[in-house]
């Protein structure tokens, strides 16, 4: 191995420790054979080309000079972003907010992403399968207005209804004016037809569970 190379697998090393990684699934995030990370690991494997360190390090929601940093150890100073509660996607959950601003959980703030005005929150159920699974984590930026603005429609969202339950699910719009469906991906789900919205903000970032590193 060159010693690049080296220094890549030692902060991969250092990376999936810290998160409780397993090999396969980071494997299968990145796109490659489900062994790959473990033969990389045991010496089975050559020096990962570029090509599969930039696909792993994306999977890590890193670049590979990110990964590389952690060869020493974990970085300090990593910024983070709160966990504001669970939101459902078919499960149903009362007010998600349930932490003052920034007092929840937090999460490493994911490269790309501004940890200022952002707000992650944990799906709970399993009607935005395949796309989203219950304990991801999505990020999200609300305008600080509570209103439902036009270029949600249509995209997938995290939203709140009058009632103060949280959800996430495609919006569109309803029968009628101020009412809004709620779609679920999964087609042995079901949707929620002409809701009234206190909010919805637009999913910015997906993250899966076993990639998310809690802090």
């Amino acid at each position: 191995m060159t010693d690049e190379s080296e220094k890549f697998l030692e902060g991969l090393r250092q990376i999936m420790d810290a998160r409780n990684l397993k090999d396969a699934p980071l494997s299968e995030a990145a796109g490659l054979h489900q062994s790959f990370v473990r033969d990389l690991k045991r010496g089975k494997a050559a020096s990962p080309k570029l090509s599969s360190a930039v696909r792993l390090a994306n999977a890590l929601g890193m670049t590979v000079e990110e990964v590389m940093s952690w060869a020493d150890g974990r970085p300090d100073g990593k910024p983070t972003i709160a966990v504001a509660g669970k939101v459902g996607a078919g499960a149903q959950v009362p007010v998600f907010d349930a932490y003052e601003k920034g007092d929840g959980p937090q999460v490493e703030c994911p490269p790309g992403l501004s940890p200022h005005g952002v707000v992650a929150v944990e799906v709970s159920g399993d009607s935005m399968e395949p796309v989203y699974s219950a304990g991801d984590l999505l990020f999200y930026s609300r305008n600080g207005h509570d209103a439902v603005p036009s270029d949600v429609i249509g995209y997938r969202c995290v939203c709140e209804d009058e009632e103060g339950m949280g959800w996430v699910k495609q919006i569109k719009p309803g029968d009628e004016p101020g009412l809004f469906h709620l779609i679920s991906l999964n087609p042995g789900a079901s949707n929620i037809w002409n809701v009234r919205l206190k909010w919805a903000a637009r999913v910015r970032l997906h993250w899966p569970a076993e990639l998310a590193q809690r802090v």
